[in-house]
């Protein structure tokens, strides 16, 4: 008909318990893996409830220890230094452009660890840099260049991701977990469905 829409009306906000639970209410065609099914998933909701805030809280604190202590180990053992270019850096074919600035170059460099040694490494530089030319690099105790040592900005970002992976593996056992429940309860419905259309399937194609 014109003007008719053919979409069922929505339900209003005080059906949608009804609707969510519907395995819950009585009813002549509910079965007992119904029940179940929906007890698993009600249960399971409460179990990530509580087990969010709390795999957030355990999981973020032990990161943020745990990368704590590494960036004192980092502190402890690393040193901020200058180093010297021993050769010319490679020019960028296209000077002065913006890949020109975002570029490093791997150039052979010199520099003093705080005992006095002399060591040479690798360390990336810009473009075009002349022999001579001297920069800040970092330096572990075994005289090779290294990464600087986490800053605290750095450490709270790592506890953070770490935590956030564990709240992320607490939804996705639990979205297994029912998952692999509903499988099982659907397979034990097909089978009682098929014992009891064998039972029931020579009556109702028996020949008059």
């Amino acid at each position: 008909m014109p003007g008719h829409s053919s979409l069922p009306p929505s339900l209003p906000p005080r059906e949608l318990p009804r609707v969510m639970f519907w395995r819950l209410r009585r009813n002549p065609l509910r079965r007992r893996g119904d029940v179940a099914q929906a007890w698993i998933g009600l249960g399971l909701t409460l179990v990530v409830l509580a087990a969010t805030p709390l795999a957030l809280f355990l999981v973020g604190d032990a990161a943020h220890r745990h990368y704590a202590r590494t960036a004192e180990h980092q502190a402890a053992t690393r040193h901020h230094t200058t180093a010297v270019l021993v050769e010319d850096a490679r020019s960028h074919p296209e000077p002065g452009s913006a890949e020109a600035k975002r570029t490093l170059y791997p150039t052979e460099v010199r520099f003093t660890d705080p005992q006095g040694r002399t060591h040479t490494a690798y360390a990336d530089t810009q473009p075009a840099l002349p022999k001579g030319s001297t920069l800040r690099v970092w330096a572990g105790t075994d005289g090779k260049l290294t990464d600087p040592p986490l800053t605290p900005d750095q450490v709270r970002s790592r506890a953070m991701g770490s935590a956030l992976i564990a709240v992320l593996g607490v939804h996705a056992a639990a979205a297994v977990a029912y998952g692999t429940a509903h499988r099982v309860i659907q397979h034990h419905n097909l089978v009682a469905w098929e014992t009891a259309w064998a039972a029931t399937a020579s009556r109702w194609t028996k020949s008059p």
